[in-house]
């Protein structure tokens, strides 16, 4: 039973620190900005993905103003 606890231990402490050892992004600055690039990018359009999957982003029927709903 003992080393069932210890090896959980060690695992928790391993799963935790993984993201310290082994670093998400590059060592070369080049890469690394690439890198931080596409991820800033892909993180900005998160709401942007939200509203189109929930149809937030169309105009609904009850608007107190007018929409023309085609294309222009």
């Amino acid at each position: 039973m003992r080393k069932a606890i210890l090896g959980a231990a060690v695992a928790v402490l391993f799963v935790v620190s993984v993201g310290c050892v082994t670093p998400i992004y590059s060592s070369s600055p080049d890469r690394r900005a690439r890198e931080l690039i596409y991820t800033s990018e892909n993180l900005r359009h998160i709401p942007n993905t939200w509203e189109r999957f929930w149809f937030l982003d169309m105009p609904d029927h009850t608007t107190p103003y007018r929409t023309h709903g085609g294309v222009l």
